[in-house]
């Protein structure tokens, strides 16, 4: 069964002039690598290998004597030698509107859901950062429904944070909560490199219908060739870039990272890149800042970026996550220590930042999460001691403080998987403030 019909639905091929008179041949396959002969085309552009089981779309990524480069976007099963070759001259796109809200759709735009097909506009995978000068500034902010974010590292609108976390710890979960009590208009969550599995837990469990409703999910599991992988992500940036260009506030979520890394490592020792750290080649930290920078404030609206970085072996310094800080306006560590405790969002609170906060929330806010986080480092300097009973009440004023309002802000920052309101965390934070002063009076 030929796959042309489907990429034409998908990708509108039909109206990119595909000129069929003009071919190349595949010379070799090695793996995922497909060489072709005898086709010009540029770095980028998606082109069709035509065999006896039908075409195969693959991407051009790298050039040599005389021959071209292609990745394959499903597999290369099937390609043999002398297929023919062509070239659409163009590069992937996805179709974007408004009925794209509740849908799941694969890496390419096609609806996974058993939905109808997505009918609009074609739009580029490919695009430019907006300019630094045209970026308004980051003043406002916006609500989480996570009561450790909102009320201790407020995010703003268009910033681009990072959610680092081992394996186990509750990174999905908390991608979820944070789709269903984000006061964005649209959620853009791309779940890259996933198990099937969790596709569906992450659906029905942790986004709900409730999330489901003002969302779009592009998803690529972990079964998918790499380049799909890789593209999934850029075509969840470009459908949140056409609902920011409709004046929306956009929450994009993209988990994770790392398996966006992988699936760069697969594609560039498959075109013969230079191995570096961890093996990743080095295009990968070219592309790292591509997408970070993609997001953020126009004057038409904005793209709040929220990034999981899945760390090896709880290494926070590994290549990619040490990459991503240094891209990001901020951090959540999720600690696996206080994940074993059952508290949840496991969030470390001390080792949590988000650069912005000082400019986008209230004075009396900024004054109350100061003081608590404050509290909070007294308290886990002291921590051994507490455990071991070597702490002496009314030696240090403030550790007394810090013991006495611990559980108090443990309740306030873990409330589990249901969304908390902002002014509902706001107020729990001032009125422990509050009751911290009066014990310091007394």
């Amino acid at each position: 069964m030929s796959f042309l019909p489907a990429v034409d639905q998908v990708l509108g091929i039909a109206e990119r002039g595909l000129k069929k008179e003009a071919f190349g041949q595949v010379r070799a396959v090695a793996g995922l690598r497909i060489e072709v002969v005898g086709l010009e085309s540029a770095v980028g552009d998606l082109c069709l290998v035509q065999g006896p089981q039908g075409e195969t779309p693959a991407e051009v990524v790298a050039f040599g004597q005389g021959h071209l480069i292609l990745m394959p976007l499903t597999d290369t099963r099937g390609i043999s030698p002398g297929d023919r070759v062509y070239s659409t001259s163009r590069p992937l796109s996805v179709r974007v509107g408004p009925q794209l809200l509740g849908r799941v759709l694969d890496g390419l735009g096609e609806p996974l859901d058993g939905g109808p097909a997505i009918r609009g506009q074609e739009r580029s995978l490919i695009a430019d950062c907006p300019s630094p000068l045209s970026r308004p500034q980051i003043l406002e902010p916006i609500e989480t429904g996570i009561a450790s974010i909102d009320g201790l590292m407020t995010l703003g609108k268009g910033q681009r944070l990072g959610i680092f976390a081992g394996s186990g710890v509750g990174k999905s979960t908390l991608t979820g909560m944070l789709a269903r009590g984000s006061s964005a208009d649209v959620n853009v969550i791309a779940l890259i490199g996933e198990r099937g599995r969790e596709v569906k837990d992450f659906l029905e469990e942790s986004l709900g219908p409730e999330g489901l409703a003002r969302s779009v999910l592009v998803v690529a599991t972990s079964d998918a060739s790499p380049l799909l992988r890789f593209k999934a992500t850029f075509s969840a940036i470009a459908i949140a870039e056409y609902f920011r260009d409709q004046g929306k506030d956009v929450l994009f979520i993209m988990d994770s990272v790392t398996r966006f890394a992988t699936a760069a490592r697969e594609i560039g020792l498959t075109v013969g890149e230079p191995p570096t750290l961890r093996g990743y080649p080095p295009s990968l930290f070219a592309e790292l800042p591509r997408v970070v920078e993609r997001l953020g404030n126009t004057d038409k609206g904005s793209i709040t970026g929220l990034f999981t970085v899945l760390v090896e072996g709880d290494d926070f310094n590994e290549p990619v996550s040490d990459a991503m800080r240094g891209l990001l306006d901020g951090h959540v560590i999720l600690d696996r220590g206080i994940a074993t405790k059952s508290q949840f969002p496991a969030v470390h609170i001390l080792h949590s930042i988000s650069r912005l906060m000082s400019r986008i929330v209230r004075p009396d806010h900024l004054e109350a999460a100061q003081f608590l986080r404050r509290l909070m480092a007294t308290y886990e300097e002291n921590r051994d001691l507490i455990q071991v009973g070597a702490y002496r009440q009314g030696i240090d004023p403030e550790l007394d403080l810090a013991v006495q309002l611990m559980p108090y802000m443990e309740k306030l920052i873990f409330h589990g998987t249901e969304v908390r309101p902002l002014e509902a965390t706001l107020q729990g934070m001032l009125e422990l403030a509050a009751q911290a002063q009066g014990m310091v009076r007394s």
